[in-house]
C-alpha cells in the first residue's frame, strides 16, 4: 500500500501563474476565482497538484514577488475567501495546493520596511532588514540579479540591501522576530488547508556575516565555481537550520504537506542537503532544465541528481519550464548548446517553431518517463512558445528595466493563456483586455483547437499523465539500455531518437506512446521520444 502522506514523491505539480491563467471580471488580469472557474482543466488534464504563484497583496514591481503582507490577497486577484474557495475547490478534485512563499525578501511597501524608514538608523525596526552605514560609498561591491548594485542608499546615510529589486530589501535571518515571523506565516496558510510552500530563493536567506566582497559578475548563482565555496550571498550553511525548524511545523499537520526549494546551488551533492530527512522534501532541478538537447549531457544530469538525491533518500524534480525561463517549446528551436535565456526580442534570432515544438514534446515524454516528480508550466500542455516579439512599450519585468534592456526579461513566458479559439481574449477573460498582448498566432494553440484531436499537445500531456500513473513511472528507478538513449522503468522503455537517422523499436516492444508519429516502416523518426511495454 503506497504511503499518501508521500504524495510528493512521484506527483506531477502544475505551475498556475496568477496573471495570466484566466480572469473572472475582464479587468486583463487573472485572478483567483479565474483558476477556480479552470481547476476542471487541470483534472482532466491528470494533474496531481498546482502550485500558485504569489497572489499575496503588493505593489508588483516583480509581479507579487515583492510582497507587503504575507497573510492576504492582492486586490487584484480577489480576496481571502477566494483563496479559500481555490483549496476547497480543488480539494475537492483531489489537487493538491501549493502556495509560493517570499521570505528573502519583502517589498518596500511592506509594514516592518515602512516602520524602519521611520524609525531611522540603529534602531530595533532596521535591525529586522540588513542596514549598513558606509560613507558615500555602498557597503561592498555586491551586485543585484537585476543589474546595478545590491545597495540603495537613504537621505539618512544609511545603505540597505535588495538582491534584487531596489523595492524588495533584503531580510536579517539573524533577527529573532525576523525567523518567529515565518513560522506564523506558515501556519496560517496550513491552517487555511494548504499542501506546501515553494519556497523563492531559498538557498539566499543568510547571508555571510562580515559582507565580505564579491565582485563576480552577479546571477542567481553568483557566479558560483561549484568547485569552490559559495559566495557571501547565496547557499551559506545558516539555511539549513531555518528550513529544520520549518520541517518540524509541517510535520505537525496531517496529509504530507511539503516544502519545495528554488535553489541555485551546486553541484547536486549540494543541493541534495537541502532535502535531507529533516529539511525541505524537493528542490528544483535547474541543471536538467539548462541541459542542452545531447544526450551526453541530459544523461550526466540525470545519472548525477538520482544519485545524489538517493544519498539522501529523497526524490528527484524534473522541470523544463517555469515564469522565470523561456518556454522549452521555443528554447529548443534554438541551435543546440544556446543559452537558457538567449535574447530573442524582434530584432533577434527567432526560434524554429515547428522545429521547438517537436523537440519539447519529446523532451516533455522523456521527462515524464523518469523516476519522482515532474513539474509542469501552464500553457505547456498546449504547445505554447514564447512570445518572441513583445513591444518594448508592453514589458514590465525589472530585470529587463534595470538591465538597460539588455537582456531579454520574463514577460514573453508570462503572456495570458489561450482557451478559446474565438473567444476576446482568447477565452482568457470575457473581454479583450490582457495584461500582456498575446500574439495573433495563439488561435491555433487555444485548448478547445486541441481537445479531443489525436497527436495534439494537449491530448499527448493528457495520454502520458494517465500512463505514468498506471505503470508506476514515478515510482521507478532508471536501468539505462545499450545503443540508443533509451532507459527501462520498470516494464516501460523510453526511448529518445537524438540521431539523424530513424531507429527501430526494440522486437517484441509495444508501444505506448509516441511524441510523433512514427515513420510509415514502424521506425522512431529523429527528435522523437517513445514509450513501449516490454
Amino acid at each position: 500500500m503506497l504511503d499518501t502522506d508521500a504524495w510528493w514523491r512521484d506527483a506531477v505539480i502544475y505551475q498556475v501563474y496568477p496573471r495570466s491563467f484566466a480572469d473572472s471580471d475582464g479587468d486583463g488580469m487573472g485572478d483567483l476565482p479565474g483558476i477556480t472557474g479552470r481547476l476542471q482543466h487541470l483534472q482532466e488534464l491528470g494533474i496531481d497538484a498546482v502550485w500558485l504563484s504569489p497572489f499575496y497583496p503588493s505593489p508588483q514591481h516583480d509581479a507579487g514577488y515583492d510582497v507587503a503582507d504575507y497573510r492576504g490577497v492582492d486586490p487584484r486577484f480577489g480576496e481571502l475567501g477566494d483563496a479559500d474557495k481555490l483549496i476547497a475547490e480543488a480539494h475537492g478534485r483531489g489537487i493538491k495546493v501549493i502556495v509560493d512563499l517570499v521570505p528573502n525578501h519583502t517589498s518596500s511597501e511592506h509594514a516592518w520596511f515602512q516602520a524602519a524608514l521611520a524609525a531611522g538608523p540603529g534602531s530595533p525596526e532596521r535591525e529586522r532588514y540588513i542596514f549598513r552605514s558606509s560613507g558615500e560609498e555602498p557597503p561592498n561591491s555586491w551586485k543585484s540579479v537585476f543589474g546595478g548594485s545590491a545597495w540603495e542608499r537613504l537621505p539618512d546615510g544609511d545603505w540597505y540591501l535588495h538582491l534584487f529589486d531596489v523595492s524588495q530589501p533584503d531580510l536579517n535571518w539573524d533577527n529573532p522576530e525576523v525567523r518567529a515571523e515565518f513560522l506564523d506565516v506558515l501556519r496560517f496558510w496550513l491552517d487555511r488547508g494548504v499542501d506546501g510552500f515553494r519556497v523563492d530563493v531559498a538557498h539566499g536567506l543568510v547571508k555571510e556575516a562580515n559582507l565580505t566582497d564579491w565582485t563576480t559578475t552577479s546571477t542567481i548563482l553568483g557566479g558560483l565555481d561549484p568547485a569552490g565555496p559559495p559566495p557571501p550571498m547565496w547557499d551559506q550553511e545558516g539555511v539549513h537550520e531555518i528550513y529544520q525548524s520549518w520541517r518540524r511545523v509541517l510535520d505537525e499537520y496531517p496529509g504530507g504537506r511539503i516544502l519545495v526549494a528554488e535553489a541555485w546551488v551546486a553541484p547536486a551533492s549540494r543541493l541534495a542537503r537541502y532535502v535531507r530527512p529533516d529539511e525541505m522534501h524537493q528542490a528544483f532541478n535547474f541543471p536538467y532544465l539548462d541541459a542542452p538537447w545531447r544526450p551526453a549531457e541530459l544523461r550526466a544530469v540525470i545519472d548525477e541528481t538520482l544519485e545524489a538525491n538517493d544519498a539522501v533518500g529523497a526524490t528527484t524534480t524534473w522541470v523544463l519550464s517555469n515564469h522565470d525561463v523561456v518556454r522549452h517549446a521555443s528554447r529548443l528551436g534554438f541551435p543546440v548548446g544556446t543559452p537558457r535565456m538567449p535574447g530573442i526580442g524582434a530584432e533577434d534570432p527567432q526560434p524554429d517553431a515547428a522545429l521547438g515544438l517537436r523537440r519539447a514534446r519529446a523532451a516533455t515524454l522523456l521527462m515524464l518517463g523518469l523516476p519522482g516528480s515532474a513539474y509542469l508550466y501552464q500553457g505547456e500542455e498546449l504547445g505554447l512558445p514564447e512570445h518572441t516579439t513583445m513591444p518594448d512599450e508592453f514589458r514590465e519585468d525589472p530585470a529587463w528595466e534595470r538591465s538597460g534592456h539588455a537582456e531579454r526579461g520574463r514577460d514573453g513566458c508570462r503572456v495570458p493563456l489561450p482557451w478559446e479559439a474565438d473567444a476576446p481574449s482568447y477565452g482568457f477573460g470575457p473581454t479583450d483586455a490582457s495584461w500582456l498582448p498575446q500574439p495573433a498566432t495563439w488561435a491555433e494553440y487555444a485548448l478547445d483547437r486541441q481537445q479531443g484531436v489525436p497527436g495534439s499537445t494537449w491530448e499527448l500531456y493528457r495520454t502520458a499523465l494517465s500512463l505514468r500513473r498506471e505503470h508506476g513511472l514515478g515510482r521507478g528507478s532508471v536501468v539505462w539500455q545499450e545503443g540508443a538513449f533509451a532507459f527501462r522503468n520498470g516494464d516501460v522503455l523510453v526511448l529518445t531518437n537524438f540521431g539523424s537517422e530513424a531507429v527501430e523499436l526494440p522486437s517484441g516492444a509495444r508501444l505506448l506512446v509516441s511524441s510523433e508519429p512514427l515513420d510509415g516502416d514502424g521506425r522512431i523518426p529523429t527528435d522523437v521520444t517513445v514509450w513501449a511495454a516490454l
